[in-house]
């Protein structure tokens, strides 16, 4: 069932408190998430090793588009999962807005453990936390390949930064688009969001309290970020 998300577009300007912002409501429609996506083919395999070591398959094509549910987007800055074998990923996301794109930051928040037995399972049982600012494509799409994204795992006051690259390691987003409407023969219409990729981490996969995700956009000076609280519904 669609949804709707009140969410914030910021129009260029230096650093995200300073920018003007409209306030948006969109309607969600279909929530999907681009994995193995990779823009370099050595760069796919390092993340598929990554995954490889904790048990999971490697995919059967590249990129794989996993179709979720709606209702685990959220702006929160906590989310509740099952034990604590699931790690959050920083990715550009777009909303389609009517005929416009927009762009965010959001966490894949997975479980690792479940990932083992079936990737969209895993996907579908962590929520999906994202900013509630985003960007028009349009003020980002010359120069794309200059945005970076970053994530940091946070232990009380100390942070560790978790990954950081550039989204030219990634597919481009409307060539993500592009392979979408190929394979399946329509069109990613209004009320569409989709989270484009991750890049590697910095050292290993693992557990965080706390996770921070950010999107820099060094051209125009700014930044999309967002934090959040991970609670851990442990058993007895």
């Amino acid at each position: 069932m669609p949804f709707e998300l009140s969410v914030k577009s910021l129009a260029p300007g230096v650093g995200t408190g300073s920018a003007p912002a409209t306030e948006l409501v969109i309607t969600v429609e279909r929530l999907l998430v681009a994995g193995w996506a990779a823009r370099d083919r050595a760069a796919a395999e390092v993340h598929i090793h990554e995954l490889e070591v904790l048990g999971v398959p490697r995919p059967k094509t590249a990129p794989e588009f996993y179709h979720l549910s709606q209702s685990l987007l959220t702006t929160s800055s906590s989310i509740q999962v099952a034990g604590r074998d699931s790690t959050g990923e920083v990715e550009c996301v777009l909303f389609r807005n009517g005929d416009e794109w927009l762009v965010g930051v959001g966490s894949d928040h997975t479980d690792r453990k479940a990932e083992i037995f079936g990737i969209t399972l895993a996907k579908q049982l962590c929520p999906k936390p994202f900013a509630r600012h985003l960007w028009r494509w349009r003020d980002v799409a010359a120069h794309w390949d200059d945005l970076v994204l970053r994530s940091w795992a946070v232990k009380g006051e100390e942070s560790t930064l978790y990954q950081e690259g550039s989204v030219s390691l990634l597919i481009h987003p409307m060539e993500l688009l592009d392979i979408y409407r190929r394979r399946r023969g329509e069109e990613p219409g209004p009320g569409t969001v989709m989270f484009c990729g991750t890049v590697p981490a910095c050292n290993s996969i693992y557990w965080s309290d706390c996770f921070r995700i950010e999107l820099l956009d060094p051209v125009l000076d700014r930044c999309l970020t967002h934090q959040y609280e991970v609670d851990s519904l442990e058993t007895d």
